[in-house]
């Protein structure tokens, strides 16, 4: 796992956002995060909190309009990325940084085979002849684990099963052995079995060419196999970056217990799951203070008035929660009633 310190990926308070005729919807709003070489870093969080829309900002995918990176710093190896031109992007999209998108059959091109379409990464970016880059898309098909790469390399993708189009996929984003693979919640579509197999078969790939890995997922038991740290974002924000071993030994964060309390668990008998009451707010009608505080069962009135910065617990932990600070113990408790008119 993730030994070596060297930080190739500083994303620095990150702003995108989406202007539309309901508004100005932020949703990614000021984030920080480091991915190190080799490492593993997990963006976590349900549906709509801005995890995808956090990867798109990185490699400069965001639809514009409606979408703008309106601010922040996202710097590769030292080079802010929103600041190089779009040939210069192209440059890096595919080849230093890749992506495997969710769905891969909406990913490939549906009319060529997948031969071609991994061999065309290697003619765009190594210069490759067609022989060449055929026999390489051969091989990468090879390396990802799927038989008779040869015969499978001539076959479209509707000819393949989900796991074959998922594998088809990991072996274009690593055809050019990039520094940095973001994962868009790779194996959502795909049985447990093969969810294992993909998971383990990016393991594999990240300790031979040392890759850092963005794995964004809404799914803890992903996180618990692959991740090294955690980033659990909610309502376009942070709210807790840690360990995954800490993550389920000691969350910290209201909402990081509550994904945790809604998982299935095998060890004890189980009426019902637990749910987190409510649900994530409209983008464009946020709450005051905490985000996350209408559903929280600990909120007291600080929590509704003013939003609460990341706090460094030591040990590179952090949590956006008054929990956590002084201000939160000269507070008095809520009673009911101003717990239903917050």
């Amino acid at each position: 796992m993730g030994t070596h310190r060297e930080k190739i990926l500083e994303v620095r308070n990150l702003q995108t956002h989406f202007y539309t005729d309901e508004g100005i919807s932020k949703a990614v709003d000021g984030i920080d995060f480091t991915l190190h070489k080799g490492e593993t870093l997990g963006l976590v969080g349900e549906s709509g909190c801005g995890k995808s829309i956090t990867s798109l900002s990185i490699l400069r995918l965001i639809a514009a309009p409606p979408g703008k990176i309106a601010g922040g710093e996202i710097r590769f190896r030292g080079d802010d990325l929103l600041k190089k031109t779009e040939a210069e992007m192209r440059l890096i999209r595919g080849n230093q940084i890749s992506m495997i998108f969710q769905e891969p059959m909406t990913s490939l091109n549906p009319v060529y085979s997948v031969g071609e379409q991994i061999a065309e990464v290697f003619r765009h970016h190594q210069k490759l002849g067609r022989k060449e880059a055929w026999a390489q898309a051969v091989e990468m098909l090879r390396i990802v684990g799927i038989p008779s790469p040869e015969k499978r390399a001539g076959q479209e993708p509707f000819e393949l099963s989900g796991g074959m189009r998922q594998r088809v996929m990991i072996a274009m984003a690593m055809a050019c052995n990039p520094d940095i693979l973001i994962a868009d919640e790779p194996t959502t579509a795909l049985d447990v079995t093969i969810q294992a197999q993909i998971l383990d078969l990016m393991k594999r790939l990240q300790q031979q060419f040392g890759m850092g890995i963005i794995m964004i997922t809404h799914d803890l038991g992903v996180v618990s196999e692959t991740c090294d740290r955690v980033a659990v974002m909610y309502a376009g924000k942070i709210v807790e970056m840690t360990t995954a071993k800490r993550l389920f030994e000691q969350p910290k964060h209201p909402y990081t217990v509550g994904l945790l309390q809604s998982l299935p668990r095998t060890d004890r008998d189980q009426e019902q799951l637990n749910a987190i009451p409510g649900s994530v707010p409209s983008p464009y009608q946020m709450p005051f203070g905490c985000r996350f505080a209408p559903r929280c069962e600990h909120a007291k009135h600080i929590c509704h008035t003013a939003l609460p910065e990341l706090t460094d617990l030591g040990d590179e932990d952090q949590v956006r929660c008054w929990m956590y600070t002084p201000e939160w113990h000269k507070q008095p408790e809520q009673t009911t009633k101003e717990r239903i008119l917050a």
